[in-house]
Formats: C-alpha cells, structure tokens, sequence
C-alpha cells in the first residue's frame, strides 16, 4: 500500500454530520479542497490513496454524489466499488452492524447514502474503517462542504462575514447541514420557512449552541423579506425530497410559493451581488418529466427557483456541483492522514 503525502494537516476519521467538525478541521478541510481543486485545474494530480479500496454504498439514487465519489477515488489512485440496493443484502437480510464487520475486512472505507441516520451511525460504531455521510434524512455534510467552498471561491467576503439564506423547505437535510456547517464558520445564516417546514428545534438549539462559541449569526423565520435582506446568497432546494410522497406537492406548493426564488426575490435582498446556489436536482422549468407535472398540475414553469434565476450569471449551481469532488476528496484524504503517520 502507497499512501503519499499532502499539504494538509486536517486529519479525522468518519465525517457522519456535520458537528464531527471542529472550526479548524473544516477550515482546513476547505483549504485542502481548495488545492486539490488546484492541482486538478493545472494537470497535476499527484495520487494520494494508491492500493485503498472504498466501498460506496448507495441506497438512494445519486447522479453528483455518486459521480463525485468514483471519479475522486480513481484520481486519487483507489479502487472504487459501488452498491446499490439491488446488489447488496444491507438492510434486507443483513443489518448494518454485519455489514459494517464484513465490509472492514475487505475495504478501507465506506461512503454511505441511504435513510435514517442511524444506518451510517452503526456503520461507523461496528466497523472499524472510516465512514462517510453522502446523505441521510437528516445530515448532508458533503454537500454543506462543497457550498462552503463555493462561498469561498465566489464571494470577495471571508466566510465569517458573508450572509447566506436558504428558503423553502427548511425541514430537510441540506437545510440542516447548511446551517450547522455556517454556524461552525462563524456566518450569518438564515431560514426563510413557514411554520410547518422549518428545521427541528433540536437542531435549531444546536446550531446554536455553536454559534454562541463561533460568533455566528443564526436566524430562523417565516418572514421571507427578512430572511433575505442583505444577502450575498439565496440558496433553495427541491420542494419535496426523495422518499416522500409525490402527494405532498399539493401542500407544498402554496404553502413555498412566497419562499421561491425569482428575479423579484433576487433583487429584493438589496444587494447588486447576490448569487444563487442549489444542491440540485433543481425543477426550474417544464422540460423534465417531473417539471413537465409540476406545471400540468400548478401551471408553474419551474417549482423552487425561476429558469432565468437558475440560468444566470448569478447562479453558482454547477461550481457548487464540482465541488463535491474536491471537497470529498479533502475529506478522504483527511480520514487516512494518520496512516502517514501510524498513529
């Protein structure tokens, strides 16, 4: 096994959410990120994990996630095996604890996408390599990296002074990681929801928490012109996450209606230099099988954000895209950097 060196110092083992980060590990995680990206850009990728073999088992459906996942391992000179719920026992007649031992004795690691939080949980306390978030119901971690890095690149502000928003449904993952991560950073971050869709209390509390240590700014509101005043980004997702009903968009849509994101929206933050950011998928138009519904049933073209909105120079969807790669390739080499060291 060759495992070479990098300039980073951040080193943990499993990345389960978001509060598994200390301020210095995620700035240095970003830093780290920020030079893989680099060395990408310039055509000299130097691998770093030859002979590690990563298993990434995907129970959900992914297209960035899992894309980033494959071509991170394979530029970083590890072997790379996918599962899905259709090529492995995991969760129908095999549980996550004998899963996560069997898998230890074959890999060096497990990216997990999947459900309850707890799937990912036992992963990590039964196995005994280091495992990786790539969704649950409740934490999205290298999703909030790779915004994080994004917010980095594209704003003349450090992260402690910009101003980030997410509207819509705040009672999702995304929104949970985004506020969590931003409170870590020492951000102003805001959810724009209504009563019904906004982030748990407890989450909420923790975030919180956080904040009162970092020197963030954390608001929770259903008072959308709040929520944006000032903003140097408006971030949305979709409207109605996997695994849920497909009847919910008959609640969802007049109930996100004022919390979607247009040009009106934009310029309603009074600041010249707001962008937009989405994790995508994104229905901002009728062209795919799911916007083509969403307007036969609402007349709506495009749910969460308009088609000029997500199209514009604004926009900073397919960075925060690419970004998945370079953050979760900091984040792996950051789970191996004590083998460099034997710790």
């Amino acid at each position: 096994m060759t495992i070479t060196t990098t300039p980073q110092t951040a080193t943990i083992k499993h990345l389960l959410r978001d509060t598994d980060l200390s301020r210095p590990v995620y700035e240095q995680l970003l830093a780290d990120a920020a030079l893989l990206k680099r060395e990408k850009a310039s055509g000299s990728i130097q691998p770093h994990l030859c002979g590690l073999n990563v298993a990434v088992i995907f129970e959900k459906p992914s297209t960035r996630t899992r894309s980033a996942f494959e071509v991170a391992l394979h530029e970083e000179g590890a072997g790379c095996t996918y599962m899905d719920s259709a090529s492995s026992h995991l969760g129908s007649s095999e549980s996550f604890e004998d899963t996560a031992h069997v898998l230890s004795r074959f890999f060096d690691g497990i990216a997990y996408r999947g459900f309850a939080q707890s799937g990912v949980d036992q992963l990590a306390e039964h196995g005994s390599i280091p495992v990786w978030n790539a969704l649950t119901n409740e934490w999205h971690p290298t999703q909030a990296l790779a915004d994080m890095l994004t917010m980095r690149e594209t704003s003349e502000k450090p992260l402690k002074d910009i101003v980030v928003t997410f509207l819509g449904d705040g009672h999702n993952n995304v929104a949970n990681s985004l506020m969590t991560s931003a409170a870590i950073l020492g951000m102003d971050v805001r959810i724009g929801a209504p009563e019904l869709l906004q982030p748990d209390p407890a989450v909420i509390d923790a975030a919180r928490l956080i904040a009162s240590r970092s020197g963030a700014r954390i608001t929770v509101t259903t008072d959308v012109n709040a929520a944006i005043a000032g903003a140097d980004f408006l971030y949305t997702d979709v409207w109605v996450s996997m695994g849920e009903s497909d009847e919910l968009w008959d609640q969802r849509v007049p109930l996100l209606l004022p919390y979607r994101i247009d040009v009106d929206l934009m310029h309603g933050t009074g600041n010249a230099k707001t962008q937009f950011l989405h994790c995508l998928p994104s229905i901002h138009d009728s062209t795919t099988v799911l916007g083509k519904k969403i307007y036969d049933r609402f007349g709506l073209d495009g749910a969460e954000v308009s088609n000029d909105v997500f199209r514009s120079p604004a926009s900073r969807v397919y960075d925060q895209a690419e970004n998945r790669m370079h953050t979760i390739k900091a984040i792996m080499l950051a789970s191996f950097a004590p083998m460099n060291t034997g710790s």
